[in-house]
């Protein structure tokens, strides 16, 4: 029996999952992310918690097939690491640097690209070799699969899709210093701006008025109450979303968009709000292109992350 390993590098917690060849989720757990000194412990730390693991288990590094790894920040197809601000590395190869800890081929994609990978593995879009999922939280990410592999460029900055321009006259920076990017409007965050700037435009009485502190949750909840001004700042958020949904899709051309994160528990009114400005947005032999809830959840980074390995390694 063949195994490997599926990593989430996050900023806060490191997810580790290990997986037998056919892509079953056998064991998983959680170690912090330690990122003072220039997060010099974060890689020691997941080689220990693998090494570990194997010794716990009595299972011979012969019988693993890799390890594959999420990172958050870019990543080339040579494992070259490009700054993770937030964990505060610099540029290195981190093929190389965890492959020395474990005796262990690896392989490392973006995180956000490897979820993407995770969910059209054995989530939402299951079974699809090409897909776009756009993850919809405090900022929007997300990731092209085109034949079965993540899209991720020359830089490792390929499918940052919340980085789309949609309004090239907003005034308010978005976090990535551009202006007018699809983050600043589709996100969590995104959409209790639109619902503010609708509030203090209008004068249309609302529950929404009488939220302190306003939340996305609130919106989509005071719009299935049927609040009328609720109603309209989601026209205008399911606008944005069709409009740079079918901006992506006139250029992969997938068989389904996959939505996850905080905001994709509005659930099904999402997708049809979406779905129908979409289809008047997408070139016109791209209109059968689906629309499906992500179903991994937190587990969807070690899926496809395990999946890198096994494409690459097994």
């Amino acid at each position: 029996m063949k195994y490997g390993f599926g990593v989430d590098l996050g900023g806060t917690t490191v997810k580790l999952a290990f997986f037998d060849r056919e892509g079953n989720m056998l064991d998983k757990w959680e170690i912090p992310t330690v990122t003072a000194d220039g997060g010099k412990q974060i890689l020691p730390d997941i080689a220990d918690a693998i090494n570990g693991y194997l010794a716990q288990k009595g299972i011979d590094k012969s019988q693993v097939i890799g390890i594959g790894i999420g990172v958050p920040g870019p990543v080339d197809g040579k494992g070259v690491v490009n700054r993770c601000v937030n964990l505060g590395w610099g540029v290195f190869n981190i093929h190389e640097a965890l492959s020395e800890l474990t005796g262990l081929p690896v392989k490392a994609g973006n995180d956000a690209n490897v979820a993407a990978l995770g969910e059209a593995w054995k989530g939402g879009g299951n079974g699809c070799e090409n897909m776009i999922m756009a993850t919809l939280g405090t900022g929007v990410g997300g990731g092209i699969i085109i034949n079965g592999r993540p899209v991720d460029g020359v830089h490792g900055a390929g499918g940052e899709i919340g980085h789309l321009v949609l309004e090239p006259k907003e005034t308010e920076p978005c976090g990535c210093g551009k202006y007018g990017c699809v983050e600043q409007y589709c996100s969590a965050t995104g959409v209790v701006r639109v619902a503010k700037r609708f509030m203090a435009a209008k004068d249309t009485e609302s529950t929404l008025r009488g939220i302190e502190n306003l939340t996305c949750k609130d919106v989509f909840d005071a719009g299935k109450a049927g609040d009328v001004l609720a109603l309209e700042i989601l026209e205008q958020v399911y606008d944005y979303m069709g409009q740079f949904l079918a901006n992506i899709c006139c250029v992969a051309d997938p068989e389904i968009v996959v939505l996850g994160g905080g905001v994709s528990k509005a659930g099904q009114p999402l997708l049809d709000g979406a779905k129908r400005y979409f289809d008047k947005y997408i070139f016109h032999a791209s209109r059968g292109i689906r629309f499906a809830l992500a179903s991994l959840g937190n587990d969807a980074g070690a899926y496809g992350a395990f999946k890198l390995a096994l494409d690459c390694f097994g």
